[in-house]
C-alpha cells in the first residue's frame, strides 16, 4: 500500500481527523521520579488505549518544546506533539534533569552523562505505562535526543520502537568537528578546535586559557566532563544492536546533522529501518526559508507529522 493511500484510509476511518482529535486531546503536566527531585513534562492525552510517544529534546539547554535558552525557539517537539494528537496519538515531552521544569531533579544540569539521561527515559516509561496502561512506549529523539533514545532502548522490552529525528550517525565529536569546519568564522582557529576535540575524545580535559577567547564558551570547563562522555558514544553502533521498528527522518538541508555523512551510517546500521529524507528541510524539521511565527516557532515541513503517525499506527 502506498503512503498516500494509507493516509487516505486513515482519514476515511476517522483515525486522523484533525478536528475531532484536537478537541479530544488534553494537555496537562506530568512528573516522573528523578535522582534528587521530580522530572517534569507535558502529557498530551489523545484518549484511552492510544499509542504514546515519549519525546527527548536535543543538546544543550533545550526544553521540552524543542526551544533553546540560547535563543532559537522553533518549537519542533511541541508542534509534533500537537500534530500527533490530531492523529489519535498521545505524547509526553520532557525537560532534561537539572534544567527548566526538571531543575530540582539534579543540582547541576552540566554534570550528567548519556547514561543518566537514558535512566530518566526509563523512569518516564514506567510512569507513562502506569498512567496509560500502555504495554510499550515509542521513543522519539531529536538530534542528540536520538542518541539518548538509542542508549535507553538497549535491552528494554517495553519500548515499541524508535523515531530518530535529525539524529547523528557519527559520534558527536566528529559531528561537532564537521559543524565547526563548515563555519567561515572558525577557519583561523581550526587547529585549536581540532586539538580540543581530539583531547576530549581521548578523555582529557582542555585548558581553555590556551584557546582563543571565542572558544571559551564552547569548551567551558563546566561542560567538558559531559563532552568527554558524549563523544564516547557511537549512534550507529547502538542502532545496529537494536532489534525493533525504527523510523529515521532527516532533512536534506540540515547543516548540523548531515544527510550525506550521518544518514548513510544509520541506514547501514539498520537496513530494515524506514527512512524519510525530506528535501529542503533543516535541522528543526522546517523548510529552508520558513517564516517564523509570532512566537518564533518554525512551521514544520508538512510531511513530518503524517510520516510519524503513519509509522506508529502501522505498528
Amino acid at each position: 500500500m502506498t503512503s498516500g493511500m494509507f493516509r487516505f484510509l486513515l482519514l476515511l476511518a476517522g483515525v486522523c481527523g484533525p478536528v475531532s482529535h484536537a478537541l479530544a486531546a488534553e494537555s496537562r503536566p506530568i512528573e516522573a521520579p528523578g535522582p534528587q527531585g521530580v522530572l517534569a513534562g507535558t502529557f498530551v492525552n489523545a484518549g484511552a488505549g492510544k499509542p504514546v510517544v515519549l519525546m527527548i529534546p536535543g543538546s544543550g539547554p533545550t526544553d521540552r518544546d524543542g526551544n533553546s535558552a540560547l535563543g532559537q525557539k522553533p518549537a519542533t517537539l511541541r508542534q509534533i506533539a500537537d500534530g500527533l494528537a490530531e492523529h489519535g496519538i498521545s505524547s509526553v515531552r520532557i525537560d532534561k534533569r537539572g534544567m527548566f521544569g526538571s531543575k530540582q531533579a539534579f543540582a547541576d544540569g552540566n554534570h550528567v552523562t548519556i547514561a543518566d539521561y537514558a535512566a530518566d527515559v526509563r523512569s518516564w516509561i514506567g510512569v507513562i505505562r502506569a498512567k496509560t496502561g500502555a504495554g510499550c512506549v515509542w521513543l522519539a529523539g531529536h538530534s542528540e535526543g536520538g542518541l539518548v533514545a538509542l542508549a535507553a532502548v538497549q535491552g528494554q522490552a517495553d519500548i515499541c520502537g524508535l523515531i530518530l529525528l535529525s539524529t547523528p550517525g557519527r559520534p558527536l565529536g566528529e559531528v561537532l568537528r564537521g559543524q565547526l569546519h563548515a563555519l567561515p568564522s572558525a577557519q583561523t582557529v581550526l587547529p585549536q578546535i581540532d586539538a580540543s576535540i581530539d583531547a576530549l575524545e581521548a578523555g582529557r580535559h582542555v585548558d581553555v586559557q590556551t584557546l582563543h577567547p571565542g572558544l571559551h564558551g564552547l569548551f567551558h570547563p563546566a561542560v567538558q566532563d559531559y563532552m568527554i562522555d558524549l563523544f564516547h558514544h557511537d549512534p550507529a553502533a547502538l542502532l545496529k544492536a537494536y532489534d525493533g521498528p525504527v523510523l529515521i527522518i532527516q532533512g536534506a538541508a540540515d547543516r548540523k546533522v548531515s544527510a550525506t555523512e550521518d544518514l548513510p551510517l544509520l541506514k547501514a546500521a539498520d537496513p530494515q529501518a524506514k527512512v524519510v529524507l525530506l528535501s529542503n528541510v533543516i535541522h528543526p524539521l522546517a523548510d529552508l526559508g520558513a517564516v517564523p511565527a509570532a512566537d518564533g516557532s518554525l512551521p514544520l515541513d508538512g510531511a513530518v507529522v503524517p510520516d510519524i503517525a503513519e509509522f506508529v499506527l502501522k505498528h
